[in-house]
């Protein structure tokens, strides 16, 4: 920079401002400082100043290392005094000056400038370029604001032909930070003044081309709903003048005529009264009329006084059920019994049933044969892994996107207030934040309060007691207690092999053919190929493996067909394990012969029976009872009640209480990756425990359940029908059971009784004789001592051919 001839000046410091050469600023002066260099200006002829920024505009008396070193030289051109107060400056900068030293000696600060002058050697075209580069840019800016002063601006703006003074023009003009002020003060050089405005500018582009589009979007879419509003007043005036309805109106006459047809209630047609003039009020694009609209359709089309008319001819009925559905006679006779005194009462509330039982068993195709047999609407929603209470009750109005329950929406599409309504899988419920779902069945499913259900979204009392409801479930016990007894309880146990051969013949192998596209005569099943299905690639209590598999058969002969093949095929069981593979089930020819220590029991599950066999041995030099397998704490406990029994009786029961002293057992049921729990193992567990002390083996042809006692009783359990049939899947014809159980067995086939001896057991002493020792009843303790009854008694030939007071077979009858 070129040097120039240095002067003493007051300092006047500017607070988060600059003044740049050439403009005129005003100021208002009122720190003692300041005012005292703005008198000593004015005292002068030139009246001269240097105008200076603070580099931290928070200091108020400020000291020489408090300012920039560069500022401006320039001279009050007004100075105002309005009294006591600030004094009112209006001064115009003269040239870029840099301070060579402060003076701090006086009342205010002086400061020796000299002026900076603008280097002389720069390149005249780059300077151009660069003011040009400026001048676009400001020109694009100024088009941003698009306003009248803009363009007065654009010209005087155009009109200046010198750089320097473009700059500090412009830059006065943009809100720039008063470090991008002092740096276009500072530039050492114009082209350097030029490039930092063009920085400022670029990024005061970006901003004012994002309020552009964002003013833009703004007006275009007013501009949109004024465009719509006056379409609309046009088309209004146009209809008029053409003597044709406004639709809006349209639209609310058809309700008021649908509501004047509508026989509803008088609550509900007060509400809908109600709505209907809402609606009637309001325009058409207000949110809310969307809302009232569906609100008041929901009203006008619910049944509420449409209802099906009932078929209830039992002679009917009861021919219908039989053509869907083999055997169930039970089931089938409780329907039977609801629909007769809906028959002799129209006025009778509709029953609630739950049908319980295995999966595949036919608890949904039942509800759609009740359905068919009523001639009512079948509706069926699954509520498995249903949280949300909403999803039942409905969603309140005032939540976006709100819509009634389940099951409302059910009847709304039955279009009848008296429909077959089933809730599948109603023990598959979940809860969380959401509310419980099986709280709000509570009302749903009880008939002394349906009559009054309130929908979250109608918000009016709806009659549910005409709604004939279905429930089933795979087990009662993660039903709620409260629900549970609203219910009534109708359990589908498993089937037989004679049960699934007639399913498989009637219903199964027809549907297969039918859904393969082969005729009756294309494909044949004999009944022995069904029976070795059955037997050996299904062990299940329902039907649904058996229908795969034979599914899996005809689609092998429908490929053979497609082809080209032609003629008949019959699939013989020899050929089966080339279409269904291994044979899955072979478990009862390996437990043929059972080791001692190992006892065949009897366990209920979800999916049906099962034979589960407790397995036992002695550990020498082993101390206590180990218990393996996931066992529950009530078995845990049976098992130590088991060993409990058989050490306080050993010497009654030709045992060695010594080696329950001196010799640990382990207990293990098998599948151990299978939580198990219930009392009913726990005959199974004294018997193989005392086979494993005794080293005899258990009679492998029986199998056993019952609850035990410190006492030596057998006490009844659950599931006898359900584990029976499972002994009978595994090939065990005999089953020893709690006497107070017999009466649980009339509930099974009569092919199933006439085919299994029931061995009924008060005592333990009467399992263990029949299973383990082979006493009869009447053999003495003394006896038992010395092991002479068993050379006494020795077992016949055949199994289960024993007969006793304490035990006898159960025929047909019992």
């Amino acid at each position: 920079m070129a040097q120039s001839a240095t002067r003493l000046l007051p300092v006047l410091p500017l607070r988060g401002t600059t003044l740049f050469p050439g403009l005129l600023l005003p100021l208002s002066v009122g720190r003692e400082s300041s005012l005292a260099a703005v008198r000593a200006a004015l005292d002068t002829e030139e009246k001269a100043l240097f105008v200076v920024a603070q580099t931290d505009a928070d200091v108020e008396d400020p000291k020489p290392e408090h300012l920039h070193k560069v500022g401006t030289r320039a001279v009050i051109k007004r100075a105002f005094s309005p009294g006591e107060g600030p004094v009112q400056l209006v001064v115009q900068g003269a040239e870029r000056a840099e301070v060579v030293e402060f003076d701090a000696s006086g009342p205010f600060l002086r400061a020796r400038v000299r002026d900076l002058a603008w280097p002389q050697d720069e390149d005249a075209a780059e300077v151009e370029a660069h003011r040009r580069e400026v001048s676009d840019a400001v020109q694009r800016a100024l088009e941003l604001l698009d306003a009248e002063p803009s363009a007065q601006m654009g010209q005087a703006l155009a009109a200046t032909r010198d750089p320097v003074q473009l700059v500090f023009l412009i830059g006065s003009l943009l809100n720039l930070s008063l470090e991008q002020e002092q740096g276009l003060l500072e530039a050492p050089t114009r082209v350097e003044a030029l490039r930092r405005l063009r920085e400022a500018l670029a990024k005061e582009l970006q901003v004012l081309e994002v309020r552009k589009k964002i003013a833009t979007d703004v007006q275009t879419e007013m501009s949109k709903q004024q465009r719509e509003f006056l379409l609309r007043q046009q088309i209004k005036a146009l209809q008029q003048e053409l003597g044709e309805e406004d639709p809006q109106a349209a639209e609310t006459k058809d309700l008021r005529e649908r509501l004047e047809q509508a026989q509803l209630p008088e609550e509900a047609a007060k509400e809908a009264r109600r709505a209907l003039e809402r609606l009637e009020r309001l325009p058409s694009i207000a949110p809310d009329y969307q809302v009232t609209r569906t609100h008041l359709e929901l009203i006008l089309e619910l049944p509420w006084n449409r209802s099906g008319e009932d078929r209830l001819e039992l002679g009917h009925v009861r021919e219908v059920l039989d053509r869907d559905h083999h055997d169930l006679e039970e089931v089938k006779a409780r329907i039977l019994e609801h629909l007769a005194v809906l028959k002799l009462n129209p006025g009778a509330k509709a029953p609630i049933l739950c049908f319980v039982g295995p999966p595949g068993v036919g608890k949904t195709s039942l509800g759609q044969s009740i359905a068919n047999a009523l001639g009512r609407k079948f509706e069926r929603m699954s509520l498995g892994g249903v949280h949300d209470e909403a999803e039942l009750r409905g969603h309140r109005r005032t939540y976006v996107g709100a819509m009634p329950g389940r099951i409302l929406q059910a009847i709304r599409r039955a279009d009848v207030n008296n429909p077959v309504l089933m809730l599948d899988e109603v023990d598959k419920l979940g809860r969380d934040f959401r509310g419980d779902p099986a709280a709000a069945l509570l009302e749903i499913l009880d008939p002394e309060q349906n009559s009054t259900f309130r929908d979250n979204y109608l918000d009016l009392p709806f009659d549910l007691s005409k709604v004939f409801f279905i429930c089933t479930a795979n087990t009662t016990d993660t039903i709620p207690a409260p629900l549970l007894d609203r219910m009534e309880m109708l359990r589908l146990s498993g089937y037989t092999e004679e049960e699934k051969l007639a399913i498989a013949q009637r219903f199964l192998v027809p549907r297969q053919r039918a859904q393969a596209g082969l005729g009756a005569e294309q494909v044949v099943l004999p009944e022995e190929t069904l029976r070795e299905i059955v037997a050996t690639y299904t062990r299940e209590a329902g039907v649904r493996q058996l229908e795969r598999a034979i599914g899996r058969i005809v689609r092998r002969v429908a490929l053979r067909f497609a082809e080209g093949e032609s003629g008949s095929v019959t699939v013989k069981p020899e050929d089966l394990g080339e279409i269904l593979g291994t044979q899955r089930f072979l478990g009862t020819r390996a437990r043929a012969e059972l080791p001692p220590g190992v006892a065949p029991g009897l366990a209920w599950t979800e999916a049906g029976g099962e034979v589960l066999y407790v397995e036992a041995t002695l550990l020498p030099g082993g101390k206590g009872l180990t218990l393996t397998g996931q066992l529950g704490e009530v078995m845990q406990e049976s098992a130590r009640a088991a060993q409990s029994y058989l050490w306080a009786h050993a010497t009654e029961l030709g045992l060695d209480p010594e080696r329950f002293r001196d010799v640990g057992a382990h207990v293990h049921v098998p599948a151990g990756a299978v939580p198990k729990d219930g009392p009913s193992a726990g005959l199974a567990m004294t018997l193989a425990l005392a086979s494993a002390y005794a080293d005899r083996p258990v009679r492998a042809d029986t199998a056993v359940t019952g609850e035990i006692s410190l006492a030596g009783l057998v006490l009844p359990v659950g599931g006898i029908k359900e584990k029976v049939l499972a002994a009978r899947r595994a090939g065990i014809r005999r089953v020893l059971l709690p006497r107070q159980n017999e009466l649980n067995t009339r509930d099974l086939p009569a092919e199933v009784r006439a085919d299994t001896e029931f061995i009924w057991m008060d005592r333990i002493e009467d399992a263990l004789g029949d299973a383990v020792f082979g006493w009869p009843a009447e053999t003495p303790p003394a006896e038992r001592e010395t092991g002479l009854a068993v050379a006494a008694h020795a077992a016949p030939a055949e199994p289960g051919a024993r007969r006793s007071p304490g035990r006898r077979r159960a025929g047909p009858s019992s």
